[in-house]
């Protein structure tokens, strides 16, 4: 035995501290999801199981709002899904047309690359969402393509992407149609039967309110054909979903890889608390908990990176004004008040705060919260509304909302 070893001492026991997780994931979680997790396992193939998959992926199917099949938890997070949608779907010299306005459309246009395809980038200010008629001018141009990419919610920019007529345009073409719907999905409006999505994936530590270590994925028919068909083998073993289905839809249950069983049975009680509050009415939630939000921010001075019509309603990009510090204010939302909001990536660093208000962390008490919390801090670096402003907005624009429910 090493010296090293032989001196090692015990690690204490685990404590983190408690915080209210506001940023743009994970978000808080359900205690009846953490108490899930410490269910007893069982074993992977263990018939009980099995039913628990069943189960898992019908709610899925509902939750994605689609009759699919292959609709399954991916073991990994979602950048795992967003790989396997592509690994899965795309072969060498496979020309895809891809998104990009923000960080999330530019890591799908990477992975393309790195299994052999071309990914046409049709590049966006970050910001925007995408017109249609930039997508259907390169369906019309760039001949044959194999699928079109994009992303519903860009978590990087706080901006929803408008989808059913680039499904309608994918239609037309004979083009796939890939979709990330990591910071939508069970927060907002997600329909990918009607909108004709082939491939659609999420992930469980957003809207879900699951800790990290699965990821939501489904395919059409149509997809399922490509990948049975495929001239070459997927380049990824472990995502290979012709492997994987066989264990999530096979009569058989042909052993792939050991299931992620704990992370398995706290996705079962997401999806359960997700039907007990209706999924109608959880949309309505986080609509009715971001404009609070938006009213309160408003007051500080804070503007807001997307137009009115493109945010999100599960994760807010603001930008910031110029008498706040952006690290010294975030450190002390963590140090002093124990919130954790999120700062921003690549271009946008140091210049916006992402501020999500997703599943169990779009609450009423949440927004007032932060508010309360912003408040106290920025009135020790400059002048700011009376105390209490910014509170009193979000209460009157939580009024409004409750007269028109």
């Amino acid at each position: 035995m090493s010296s090293t070893a032989q001196s090692l001492n015990p690690l204490p026991e685990l404590n983190p501290s408690r915080r209210l997780l506001l940023g743009p994931g994970p978000s808080m979680v359900h205690p009846r999801v953490l108490k899930a997790m410490s269910t007893p396992l069982i074993g992977h193939l263990d018939p009980e199981f099995l039913v628990i998959m069943d189960e898992i992926q019908e709610s899925l199917r509902w939750l994605f709002r689609t009759t699919n099949t292959l609709t399954l938890p991916i073991s990994g997070t979602g950048s795992a899904a967003m790989e396997a949608a592509i690994v899965n779907l795309v072969e060498p010299g496979d020309q895809v047309i891809v998104g990009v306005n923000g960080v999330f459309g530019s890591r799908m246009a990477s992975m393309v690359e790195r299994c052999g395809g071309r990914a046409i980038r049709v590049e966006i200010p970050w910001g925007k969402p995408i017109e249609p008629e930039r997508i259907e001018q390169q369906l019309q141009t760039c001949q044959p393509v194999k699928a079109v990419a994009i992303v519903h919610a860009e978590t990087s920019t706080g901006t929803l992407q408008p989808l059913d007529s680039i499904g309608q345009l994918c239609q037309q073409h004979k083009a796939l149609f890939i979709v990330d719907a990591v910071t939508s999905l069970a927060g907002m409006e997600v329909n990918v039967d009607d909108w004709h999505i082939d491939a659609c994936y999420s992930a469980t530590q957003k809207c879900m309110s699951c800790p990290p270590g699965v990821a939501p994925l489904t395919f059409s028919e149509n997809a399922v054909a490509h990948i049975r068909n495929r001239k070459s083998s997927c380049t990824s073993w472990y995502l290979d979903c012709s492997l994987i289905s066989d264990y999530w839809n096979g009569t058989t249950r042909t052993y792939h890889h050991t299931a992620p069983i704990s992370m398995a049975y706290a996705l079962r009680e997401s999806l359960r608390l997700i039907q007990e509050e209706g999924l109608e009415a959880r949309i309505v939630r986080h609509q009715r908990n971001i404009q609070a939000l938006i009213a309160g921010l408003r007051t500080f001075g804070f503007e807001f990176l997307p137009t009115i019509p493109y945010q999100l309603t599960t994760l807010l990009c603001v930008t910031l004004p110029s008498f706040i510090d952006d690290l010294k204010v975030r450190k002390a939302l963590l140090n002093d008040f124990h919130i954790e909001i999120g700062g921003g990536l690549g271009s946008l660093a140091g210049k916006v705060w992402r501020i999500g208000l997703m599943g169990e962390s779009s609450r009423e008490e949440h927004v007032l919260t932060l508010l309360s919390a912003l408040e106290r801090l920025l009135s020790r670096e400059t002048d700011v509304p009376t105390l209490g402003t910014s509170i009193q907005s979000a209460l009157e624009s939580f009024q409004q909302s409750n007269n028109f429910k």
